[in-house]
């Protein structure tokens, strides 16, 4: 009784034995009905099999059995009757019947190698494995400092970029209709956010260290906090709604870019000149970059937890700013957003631009310049070891640099025009107006 699965026997050899042997590389075709998640039967023994060998759905066992039965042209007699049932314990009881089970289910003695066939299936199989050593051992790697310096800056970000975004709503609250308040929550408000600002080097591994700080900038924004904006009696003629809001936002989000750049490998090295320059220039362009984490291409907008805080373009212009600035950030975001950076080369990107040393301020140079050369080079080797078909990747992360050039220069005529309005530079924090607050010298 045969009670196995049939395969269609090809009417003739194929024409190159060297590849008959192989589990998958008979001329046998799977049937359609074939499931590959269904286990696997010998169709001589019925145990577990482990593939199609001589063009048969076989277990090892049997495999061995065809072989050497074909080369030593073995001739097997039945004690019996000729028919003997073959299962995987009775097997070698009856080899003349295991044979003809066989033959019955397909397997072709022309499917056997020779020895000499088998020897240059071997030097082909460790050929090509030589071949993908070969391969793998030439792909572009990151060296040690490089990985550890990426995982630095990853970690930086993570430390200084919250995605739940919870601390939102320590600002004072998004009014998108009606005049601009200045009610009693904006002190509290103002007072959260200033607990916030004393620990927003509390990530930073030398946070104790008041000598590394950034000199009597980051001293005043700690102990002054941004608190101390006067108080005044409600404008109800301030079309500015959402200016105190925001005003929050890039002031903490201003907090959150210095204590990235503390972790930069090499910053706190810089004279704290240097480092305050370098800040004051880059925050904003750091901020656009940080905001394309949630920047939405469905929406083109940015969604930073609930649908309170959840802005569009404009948003943005009931804080002051018009489309001159808008409209080419938007467009910056889309291009951002589709070059799909990985994190690591968001980070970099980030530590790039703030490491500039044609910033407005800067005294040494050449220090700068070398840090900013590491970060790039390492930025170009993480592209090349992962980022496949990124050939052009770099050249496009550059030209988003030179973009952001024209936005900060966009967004400084924005501030000043605003920042003359008394009106609306009281509803700035003093962070803010440090930062912005006209050319370094």
């Amino acid at each position: 009784m045969h009670n196995s699965i049939y395969l269609t026997v090809s009417p003739s050899p194929p024409s190159s034995p060297l590849v008959m042997e192989s589990a998958v590389s008979t001329s046998t075709q799977v049937p359609d009905e074939f499931d590959r998640n269904v286990p696997r039967i010998c169709g001589v023994c019925g145990d577990k099999a482990t593939g199609f060998h001589f063009n048969a759905m076989t277990c090892e066992g049997c495999k061995g059995f065809f072989r050497r039965s074909m080369k030593r042209k073995a001739s097997f007699t039945c004690p019996f009757n000729g028919s003997c049932t073959i299962t995987k314990d009775n097997r070698r009881h009856c080899q003349a019947c295991r044979l003809k089970r066989c033959l019955d289910i397909g397997m072709m003695k022309e499917f056997i190698l020779t020895d000499e066939e088998v020897q240059r299936k071997k030097e082909l199989i460790q050929r090509r494995k030589d071949e993908e050593a070969q391969k793998e051992a030439q792909k572009p790697r990151l060296s040690e400092e490089q990985r550890s310096i990426i995982d630095s800056l990853v970690d930086a970000h993570h430390k200084t970029y919250d995605d739940s975004y919870s601390d939102f709503s320590r600002f004072r609250p998004p009014v998108r209709e009606g005049p601009v308040t200045r009610s009693a929550s904006r002190a509290a408000s103002l007072h959260s956010l200033s607990d916030a600002s004393s620990d927003s080097f509390s990530h930073s591994p030398e946070s104790g260290d008041r000598k590394m700080n950034l000199s009597s900038l980051l001293m005043m924004y700690q102990e002054q906090g941004l608190s101390s904006s006067p108080d005044s009696k409600e404008d109800e003629g301030n079309s500015l709604s959402m200016l105190p809001h925001l005003a929050d936002l890039v002031s903490y989000s201003i907090q959150k870019v210095i204590g990235f750049a503390k972790m930069i490998p090499g910053f706190r090295e810089l004279t704290a000149e240097d480092q305050i320059a370098l800040l004051k220039s880059s925050a904003i362009e750091v901020i656009m970059l940080r905001s394309n984490q949630s920047f939405s291409l469905e929406d083109m907008s940015w969604s930073c937890g609930g649908p309170e805080f959840k802005y569009c373009v404009n948003d943005v212009t009931k804080a002051g700013h018009t489309l001159e600035l808008l409209e080419p950030l938007v467009k910056f975001q889309v291009g951002l957003k589709k070059l799909n950076l990985h994190e690591e080369e968001h980070v970099l990107l980030m530590a790039i631009c703030l490491l500039s040393p044609d910033r407005p301020g800067v005294q040494d140079h050449e220090r700068v310049e070398a840090l900013q050369d590491r970060i790039s080079e390492i930025l170009q080797a993480y592209i090349r070891a992962h980022h496949p078909g990124g050939r052009l990747l770099y050249a496009k992360m550059i030209q988003k640099l030179a973009d952001l050039r024209s936005l900060n220069e966009e967004h400084s005529k924005q501030y000043r025009s605003l920042s003359f309005q008394p009106e609306h530079s009281m509803q700035l924090t003093p962070l803010v107006l440090e930062v912005f607050g006209g050319q370094v010298t």
